[in-house]
């Protein structure tokens, strides 16, 4: 049974934030506000903790996780950024983007891409997410919280609890999100490649 969070959107409690941290850290799955929609999150380290999140949230292995990240310097400890990448991300963090990197040996084998070696890793621009991640004191493995069979991410924290109580350990309730996902940009290769056209402008990164 899931424990229930109610933060303030722009000033959370510490208090609490420290809780679902916590509760983090001990192999839970939480659902938590970003600057896009509700998002799943659980420890990078956890193999069960990422496999349940990957049912409750109906993917394979082949679907991109993304690493939330607290600024720029620690996103670039999980994942290879050269020059051209770096100015990139400059331009589009924090913010709604989600960003398609090659990992790095920080990135356990089991949540990169089984082929390609990729991670999708952002920063998000909301307050709760970021003093959450700072409670936490580290990246948080994610998932846009859509649910098995359905095409638009959940952004009331209340129907969260109604559907889905059970199978989390912590919701985080910071009032509705947007709806939109974030907007995906593969950078793994040559040239940015837009992938998914979501929150974020790709007028941006100048696509």
């Amino acid at each position: 049974m899931a424990q229930y969070f109610e933060v303030h959107p722009e000033n959370p409690q510490p208090r609490l934030l420290k809780q679902a941290a916590q509760i983090l850290h001990g192999g839970g799955i939480a659902a938590i506000p970003t600057d896009s929609s509700y998002a799943l999150v659980c420890h990078l380290d956890d193999k069960t903790a990422a496999e349940n999140m990957r049912r409750i949230r109906g993917v394979d292995d082949k679907h991109h996780l993304t690493l939330l990240c607290r600024d720029l310097s620690e996103l670039a400890g999980y994942a290879r950024v050269d020059n051209r990448q770096y100015r990139l991300l400059k331009l589009a963090t924090p913010g709604p983007f989600t960003f398609i990197l090659q990992a790095t040996k920080e990135v356990p084998r089991r949540v990169s891409h089984p082929s390609r070696r990729t991670i999708g890793l952002r920063v998000p621009d909301h307050a709760v997410t970021q003093a959450l991640l700072d409670a936490f004191g580290e990246p948080l493995l994610a998932t846009t919280f859509i649910p098995p069979g359905e095409s638009e991410p959940l952004n009331d924290p209340q129907q969260i609890r109604e559907r889905f109580e059970k199978q989390l350990h912590a919701i985080v309730d910071a009032g509705a999100c947007t709806m939109q996902p974030t907007t995906v940009v593969d950078l793994s290769g040559e040239a940015a490649v837009l992938v998914r056209l979501g929150r974020g402008a790709p007028a941006a990164l100048g696509l």
